[in-house]
């Protein structure tokens, strides 16, 4: 018995001895944290050394050749880059609510029709759409979309954008509480009335924040109305900039017209996640 006792007494191998050497969680997740940051550091290193900043400087950061792109960067790109994009926005707003209503319909002809119009448009690559706008002159003989080139640019970001905002809105619909409606509806109102005086309203205010960042996607996407071929008068952001680099030989243009993109599109990111934040404090 006594031997017994003394073998049960030993400490194995996960006794006190190996507990103490044994790391807390603080204490791994402040190596982990050490590891990373000396990773971080170890890479910048790297990069410093390893690039060569004066022909980097030479390429993509020469002044004389950033000051070609003043002031049409603003007066000429960024306008029509805002037009095509509000306009695009506006027409895909409007046109993503028939489809969101459309696809809620208790008409099957309706759903199915916006089910598919959805489903496809989402499908499809937003260049494979202005292509085919490009050649719809063709298909369709005598036909000419209004407003020239600035109802092309619109069209093709009205098609690519409706898709998406259409599911957007359908559930800002679906997330309006069904008592509403019913409330209208026992104080005489049409259904009709009542989704536009009631229902709609209240969507819009949910959908806002989502929305704002489709605006984004369609901010960016106006890009694509470089493949419809357009004038010095017509030109965007991107089309602006690729033609003053291919006329200099430098890729400074890029750079211009890609802070010029993120001096819009990252204040509208900043007012989305605002108005997320705000939107889910009133819910709570």
């Amino acid at each position: 018995m006594a031997d017994q006792s003394t073998t049960a007494e030993k400490p194995g191998p996960a006794g006190p001895r190996a507990r103490r050497t044994r790391l807390s969680p603080r204490k791994r997740q402040r190596v982990s944290r050490a590891l990373q940051y000396l990773l971080l550091v170890a890479v910048a290193v790297f990069l410093v050394l390893r690039i060569d900043w004066n022909s980097l400087a030479q390429n993509f950061a020469k002044p004389e050749v950033a000051a070609e792109a003043w002031p049409e960067v603003i007066t000429v790109a960024l306008k029509n880059t805002i037009i095509y994009s509000v306009g695009g926005f506006v027409f895909a707003f409007l046109f993503g609510l028939l489809l969101a209503l459309m696809r809620m319909s208790s008409v099957p002809p309706y759903r199915w029709l916006a089910v598919a119009y959805i489903e496809i448009f989402r499908g499809l690559p937003a260049l494979l759409i202005f292509l085919l706008i490009l050649f719809l002159p063709q298909a369709l003989p005598g036909f000419q979309v209004p407003g020239d080139t600035y109802g092309q640019g619109i069209l093709g970001l009205t098609v690519v954008g409706s898709a998406y905002m259409a599911e957007t809105l359908r559930a800002g619909l679906q997330a309006v509480p069904k008592g509403q409606a019913e409330a209208a509806r026992s104080l005489g109102m049409s259904h009709s009335r009542a989704m536009i005086s009631i229902v709609i309203p209240q969507a819009v205010r949910i959908v806002i924040p989502p929305t704002t960042n489709q605006f984004v996607s369609l901010l960016k996407d106006s890009s694509l109305v470089l493949f419809l071929g357009v004038t010095s008068e017509y030109v965007e952001l991107t089309k602006f900039g690729n033609d003053l680099a291919s006329t200099h030989a430098n890729a400074t243009p890029i750079l211009v017209v890609g802070i010029t993109y993120l001096l819009v599109t990252i204040p509208l990111g900043y007012l989305a996640n605002r108005l997320e934040r705000r939107q889910g404090r009133g819910r709570r």
